[in-house]
C-alpha cells in the first residue's frame, strides 16, 4: 500500500520505486491536537508542513494582541518562509486551531530529497512561486477593501473558514474587532 505522502505526489512527479520510499521515510505524517503551536515566536522554523487534514492559522502578537493573518486549510503548504530559509527567529506563531494530520518536512530531509528525487526541488519551487503570486493578491485586495468587503470575499471564496473559524478569530483576521464583525454579518443577513 503506497503511504499518503506517495499519492499526493504521485501526480506531479514520475516516482520510482527508490524514490517512492525515500519520500515515505523523509516526509512523516503526523497529528496535532487543536491548540498545538507549531512554531512560536523567536524559534528558529526547522520543518515547513503541508496540511492534509485540519486547520492551521498564522498570527502575530501585536501590544499584546493576537493578529491572525493567514489560514492554512487542506492540501496547503505551511512555513515561516524567512525563518526557515535564513535560519532567523519567527516573528509570527503557527497554530493548530483543529485536530491537524501534516506532514512535516525537515530542512535536513529536504536537501535529501532534492538529491535523491528527481523533480522534487523545482515541484518545491514551483509551488512557493504560486502560493507568492496568490499571496501578493489576497494582500492586495485586503488593503484595497473595506472590512464588509472583505467578508463577502471570504464569505465567495473560502466559505468553509466561516464553519470552521471561531469568530473571534474571523475577526481578527479582517482586521476588525468581532463585535464589528456580528454587525456585518447582520446587516448582510438583514439584506
Amino acid at each position: 500500500m503506497k503511504s499518503e505522502i506517495v499519492q499526493l505526489l504521485e501526480g506531479a512527479l514520475d516516482l520510482s520505486e527508490e524514490a517512492k520510499q525515500v519520500l515515505t521515510e523523509c516526509i512523516p505524517i503526523v497529528t496535532f491536537p487543536k491548540g498545538h503551536i507549531l512554531l512560536r515566536e523567536g524559534q528558529v522554523s526547522n520543518e515547513s508542513f503541508f496540511n492534509i487534514e485540519g486547520l492551521v492559522r498564522k498570527y502575530y502578537m501585536v501590544d499584546g494582541e493576537e493578529k491572525t493573518t493567514e489560514f492554512y486549510i487542506e492540501n496547503d503548504a505551511i512555513s515561516s518562509l524567512q525563518s526557515y530559509n535564513l535560519k532567523i527567529p519567527s516573528n509570527h506563531y503557527l497554530e493548530c486551531i483543529e485536530e491537524s494530520r501534516l506532514a512535516i518536512l525537515s530542512r535536513e530531509r529536504e536537501r535529501e530529497l532534492f538529491e535523491k528525487v528527481p523533480g522534487f526541488e523545482s515541484l518545491c519551487r514551483v509551488t512557493i512561486e504560486e502560493e507568492l503570486g496568490a499571496y501578493q493578491d489576497k494582500q492586495a485586495q485586503f488593503m484595497m477593501s473595506n472590512p464588509e468587503k472583505r467578508y463577502t470575499d471570504l464569505m465567495q471564496n473560502s466559505p468553509e473558514l466561516l464553519q470552521r473559524v471561531p469568530q473571534y478569530h474571523l475577526a481578527s483576521y479582517l482586521g476588525i474587532k468581532p463585535e464589528s464583525l456580528s454587525r456585518i454579518r447582520k446587516r448582510i443577513t438583514n439584506r
